[in-house]
């Protein structure tokens, strides 16, 4: 598996994360219980920091990367959809970040807000918590109802049972 200290920068990975044998996490990267980190994924704590809150999942192909000296913390429970791009300080608890979407420089995102796919979030920009954002630039399409709630809560909960059975289940083919 790919983990690098970089210049005394260590990733710290709790027991229960799943981290890809294809993933790359370099330098300082923090990544709690039951997360998953997808195939290909990318977390670079060269310059900056990341925290990856507990139940969370990064997936396939996401690269997340922060400015020096700055923290990227994803709380508890949020999804970044497969090839995302990161690059913001914050995105609170049970939020979503779309399939190839991409989050710029000093963005942030509130609790369980959904940010769709292929949505572009420009510099600096704020998406309040509850708040469904599209397009390029991302702009506000509508509000979280509870249907979209459950579907979502349904989604982390299968990465959260990937990051439980993968270390056991996997086997390479050769």
């Amino acid at each position: 598996m790919p983990i690098y200290e970089f210049e005394g920068r260590r990733p710290v990975i709790d027991d229960t994360a799943y981290v890809s044998e294809t993933a790359i996490v370099i330098g300082d990267v923090r990544i709690s219980s039951q997360v998953y980190i997808g195939h290909g994924a990318i977390l670079r704590g060269d310059y900056g920091t990341i925290v990856i809150g507990e139940q969370s999942a990064v997936e396939e192909g996401a690269i997340i990367h922060i400015n020096p000296g700055v923290t990227c913390e994803l709380e508890r429970r949020v999804t970044i959809g497969h090839g995302a791009m990161i690059h913001c300080p914050h995105i609170a608890a049970g939020a979503v970040v779309g399939i190839g979407a991409i989050l710029s420089f000093g963005v942030s995102i509130g609790a369980g807000a959904i940010v769709a796919e292929g949505a572009v979030v420009p510099n600096g920009k704020q998406i309040p918590a509850g708040i469904i954002v599209a397009g390029n630039p991302a702009h506000e399409i509508g509000k979280v109802t509870e249907r979209h709630q459950k579907f979502w809560d349904y989604g982390k909960d299968l990465y959260v049972d990937l990051a439980k059975r993968y270390p056991a289940g996997l086997r390479r083919l050769e």
